[in-house]
């Protein structure tokens, strides 16, 4: 029976580990709390913050060091215990406490709620909203949204009726004329952007993107996405020539909640100042800088920034330019725009 001695006795608390099996060995590092992502992500470069004590250990939960023996068996006699750490460190498996994980997730929430609190507005008064405000109404579609998921996955007497009533085409309603099954398909609502909450597994801004999204679809409280402020400059001699496309963005538009095919419009074609101008929805100032080049500062929402740069760049050749002045305008004041 092995005597345990200071030598070779070494007991860690409160740490994260980091394990690795290889040559039927299983072997841990100690590492301190939220340290090892960090360092995965690259944003802590010194070894020394990452780990409690630079040795690989059989278990650390018993302070037993691995012998020097097995480190050489499993990963080669010429493999330092520099590289071995390096090693499973960053390719081996995080185990991640309960107060940990709770720690990761509520740091992911709150950097996902500035984020959306950052770019969303009151749509009148285009003043931004409290992170608090922004978190109820999460919660509220974070609700709302478990309860749907709940319903799509059935469960119980009325989910065996509405198979069966759409195995036989019927419906609850009297007078449907076998459309009924249809509606029943395609609830109200059904096909909006679902939010069911924070999860680590993703980044803080695809959530915070989906977030947006559910939040201006269901309209909780009356939100829009903050608008930029673009300069626009143009050479003057392309402003009325003809684009190619003929239909403006607010005809592609009407053509999206219509549901059909845009149609140019018959008494002029586009020109590439209406293109321009089509995307803009507040123009603050427009002029003619000299003989040659024409300028407009205006608000477009962020949607359209990507088609607007495209516009310029193939309808000017490269010579139109366009620059952000503000990523995202709002209000702060007591007073409106």
């Amino acid at each position: 029976m092995p005597i345990n001695q200071p030598s070779n006795q070494i007991r860690l608390t409160n740490v994260s580990l980091v394990r690795m099996k290889k040559g039927k060995k299983r072997y841990e590092i100690a590492c301190y709390k939220n340290k090892v992502l960090e360092w995965r992500s690259g944003v802590e470069t010194d070894l020394d913050n990452v780990l409690q004590i630079p040795a690989v250990f059989l278990s650390v939960s018993k302070g037993q060091t691995a012998p020097t023996q097995d480190l050489a068996k499993s990963f080669g006699a010429q493999t330092a215990v520099h590289d071995i750490i390096l090693e499973i460190l960053n390719r081996g498996e995080l185990q991640v406490g309960e107060k940990e994980r709770h720690a990761q997730l509520d740091r992911v929430h709150h950097e996902v709620i500035d984020l959306v609190a950052g770019k969303l507005v009151d749509p009148r008064t285009k003043r931004v909203y409290t992170p608090g405000m922004i978190e109820k109404a999460l919660a509220e579609l974070s609700a709302q949204g478990g309860a749907q998921s709940n319903h799509a996955t059935g469960g119980g007497p009325s989910h065996e009726h509405d198979k069966a009533s759409r195995k036989t085409g019927t419906a609850d309603h009297d007078g449907a004329d076998g459309g009924g099954s249809a509606g029943a398909k395609d609830p109200p609502g059904s096909h909006l952007p679902i939010w069911t909450g924070v999860v680590t597994t993703r980044s803080a801004k695809s959530q915070a993107l989906d977030a947006m999204k559910a939040l201006i679809a269901h309209q909780p409280i009356p939100v829009s996405r903050a608008r930029m402020r673009l300069r626009i400059t143009c050479p003057t001699q392309v402003l009325k020539q003809t684009t190619k496309s003929t239909t403006t963005k607010a005809a592609h538009d009407d053509a999206d909640d219509d549901h059909h095919a845009p149609t140019a419009s018959p008494a002029r074609p586009a020109t590439v100042k209406d293109r321009i101008l089509s995307y803009i929805e507040q123009v603050e100032t427009q002029e003619v800088l000299g003989p040659e080049e024409w300028e407009v500062v205006g608000f477009v929402e962020p949607g359209a920034f990507k088609p607007l740069s495209e516009l310029l760049g193939v309808e000017t050749r490269g010579r139109g330019r366009i620059e952000v002045l503000e990523m995202a305008v709002v209000q702060h004041g007591e007073g409106g725009e």
